[in-house]
């Protein structure tokens, strides 16, 4: 059986490729971001990241974020979201909850009270339902700061909101209006 250090490392390669730069291994995603498995696997193969369907499986079933999702067929894969490239993943809008989250790091708050939140290099800003999620993000970054956004008076004010195969809420910016401070 491969080990967790071994499946961390081959997630964080999916997500390379899956989301950021699929020419790595010189592979190809569709409109919606799939591409074929098989061509995944002999494609990492040759650039010396050795895997096979059952691993992949495993990764996509037990990655606890989610990040990877398989076809009707399991004959493709994608990445869930965060993106890089561009694609479409073929959500449609819908309505979110009251109130979503934002986690992030607390050097990051003045920045983000001064132009809002904003996708920067990815295709969406990434929005969590539960605040445990949020402070998780918010952790990784650095000491965590969790905003409260106003979703529903945004959706209302005809803002796009989608939501991932994994659970996470995506939409185009934030603008600061929207934004409550969690400590407040």
């Amino acid at each position: 059986m491969i080990s967790e250090k071994q499946l961390t490392h081959l997630s964080k390669f999916l997500s390379l490729v899956l989301r950021h730069q699929p020419e790595t291994i010189s592979i190809q995603l569709d409109q919606n971001g799939w591409t074929d498995v098989n061509e995944l696997i002999e494609k990492a193969t040759n650039y010396g990241v050795k895997f096979d369907k059952e691993t992949l499986k495993h990764i996509v079933a037990t990655n606890s974020k989610k990040r990877f999702a398989f076809n009707d067929t399991l004959d493709k894969i994608r990445a869930s979201q965060g993106h890089s490239v561009d694609i479409e993943l073929g959500y449609s809008n819908q309505k979110p909850p009251t109130i979503l989250f934002h986690g992030t790091a607390d050097k990051f708050v003045q920045s983000i009270l001064d132009t809002g939140l904003e996708k920067r290099n990815r295709q969406h800003v990434h929005l969590s339902s539960d605040l445990e999620t949020a402070l998780k993000v918010g952790q990784r970054h650095g000491k965590p700061f969790i905003f409260k956004v106003l979703a529903e008076q945004m959706y209302n004010d005809n803002f796009q909101f989608y939501i991932s195969d994994n659970g996470v809420w995506l939409t185009d910016n934030v603008p600061t209006k929207y934004l409550i401070r969690n400590d407040e």
